[in-house]
């Protein structure tokens, strides 16, 4: 059965086209600097960025506090703040080494826990809008919740629908690598986003099957991330990743021919990638990740550029987009 729906919560995703990710800003793989996350914050708003993602995953906690401290005094009401709930963080008992293994180059102060229940819902946030130092939170994801999904649709969800009621966070989503779980919500629950990474992409487009139909049936926004493929194709080379692996000769084969299309048009691959995802209806943002103000103005600046559609004709005829994905329309 599917549930009814009711008018889609958009206040919160009209904030712009491109959302800030803020994994880099906590430490991801490598680390960077207090000076150098604030700096690249204010390069996102200062190239009109008003979408910032963060979760308590990215760093221990780093993420949102840098990226909280980073906000503090922009506007309240001109910028959109999410983050997610799932992993709690607990302290360590003991403070030896690094969290590496888990991606962020961070002492190991804290542990995580995966808790979907309703007290780790209430109290994620409130160790949330902690860290962040912030009023509110305005999107609230129930992140990555693949070996959790029973716990995440009966109790986190419910928890979530109660809170959003009461105006302590805007909208309800979830954040996922996959589209089974996503659709099953979107069918399933009066979700309000699907925050998507990499199933929607130049090269990978399996949100096109079921997940982008239904969201836009059911006014669900998509906030895209992942349109390089973790790396792939914002630069196409032998030892490139593809999927957080090196990318097989096949699919590296396929972004080297996108790049060459892209060439014969005066367009950077980056810029396609970027814009690709809008031609569906149900995509109401592109998030991307940045560790440097030059990576955000890069990726501000890929948006802004102009595709043809000859572009993505020439795809079409090259069998390199299928006849049924959609493709943005260019305004001149």
């Amino acid at each position: 059965m599917t549930t009814p729906r009711r008018p889609p919560v958009t206040r919160a995703l009209a904030a712009s086209e491109l959302a800030f990710g803020a994994a880099g800003i906590g430490n991801l793989f490598t680390p960077v600097s207090d000076e150098d996350a604030a700096s690249t914050v204010a390069a996102a708003w200062n190239n009109g960025v008003r979408h910032f993602d963060t979760a308590p995953h990215y760093g221990l906690g780093l993420s949102e506090r840098r990226l909280g401290e980073a906000l503090r005094d922009l506007p309240r009401e001109q910028y959109t703040l999410s983050t997610k709930v799932g992993r709690l963080l607990e302290p360590s008992s003991s403070t030896d080494g690094d969290d590496l293994a888990n991606g962020f180059a961070v002492p190991a102060t804290h542990r995580r826990r995966w808790d979907f229940s309703a007290h780790g819902v209430r109290r994620s946030l409130e160790d949330s809008l902690e860290r962040l130092g912030l009023d509110r939170i305005d999107i609230v994801y129930l992140h990555d919740p693949d070996d959790h999904a029973d716990q995440a649709l009966t109790e986190a969800y419910p928890e979530l629908e109660h809170l959003r009621a009461q105006g302590i966070v805007g909208a309800i989503g979830i954040g996922t690598n996959q589209t089974a779980l996503p659709a099953r919500f979107v069918r399933h629950t009066d979700i309000d986003v699907v925050l998507l990474a990499g199933r929607y992409s130049l090269l990978d487009q399996q949100g096109l099957t079921e997940l982008l139909p239904l969201a836009a049936e059911r006014g669900v926004r998509v906030v895209i991330g992942g349109v390089f493929n973790s790396g792939l194709l914002a630069d196409p080379r032998p030892g490139a990743t593809f999927d957080y692996a090196a990318a097989p000769d096949a699919v590296l084969a396929r972004a080297l021919e996108l790049k060459a299309v892209c060439a014969r048009h005066g367009v950077p691959l980056r810029a396609a990638a970027l814009r690709f995802p809008f031609g569906h209806s149900a995509v109401a943002t592109v998030l991307v990740g940045a560790r440097s103000p030059a990576e955000i103005q890069d990726a501000a600046a890929m948006l802004r550029h102009r595709v043809p559609a000859a572009l993505w004709a020439e795809l079409r005829q090259r069998g390199l987009l299928a006849p049924n994905v959609p493709v943005p329309q260019e305004v001149d």
